[in-house]
Formats: structure tokens, sequence, C-alpha cells
């Protein structure tokens, strides 16, 4: 392993394997404990965001697909007796 790239490859494989090994470890101790735990990235403050705000932008958003729907699709024609 005379090879400087090689060397330099095997050091970053080296330092994954590290870098793995410690991730590894927290998790088990994470595990290890017993309680209630938070949600990954949840902030644990409360929204002021409402159901009526997530209605409204819907509409504003989907509200034309019907209207749209309706105009792209060809009205049915009779059947040729």
């Amino acid at each position: 392993m005379n090879d400087p790239v090689e060397k330099l490859h095997q050091r970053e494989r080296d330092q994954e394997r590290h870098r793995l090994r410690d991730l590894e470890a927290r998790d088990l101790e994470v595990e290890a404990t017993r309680g209630a735990r938070p949600l990954e990235g949840f902030a644990g403050g409360h929204t002021t965001w409402s159901s009526q705000q997530d209605d409204r932008a819907a509409t504003e958003v989907f509200g034309q697909d019907e209207e749209r729907r309706t105009r792209e699709e060809p009205e049915e024609e009779e059947p040729w007796e």
C-alpha cells in the first residue's frame, strides 16, 4: 500500500467506519433510555395554523380544478343509431 491515493482512500474508509460506529453507539444509548421522546424535528411549540386556513388555501389552489376539467373534457356525443 505505497500508493498515496490508496492510502487516502483507506484513511477515508477508516474515518467513515469510525463515524458510523460513533453514530451507532449514540443510537444504542438513546434506545437504552426509556420514556417519552419528542418527535424528530419537532420544536414543541404550538401552532396557530387552523383547519380553516387549510381549507381556504386548498380552495385557492385546487378550486379551479373542476372548472378546468369540465372545459378540457370533450362533451359526450350521442351515439349514432
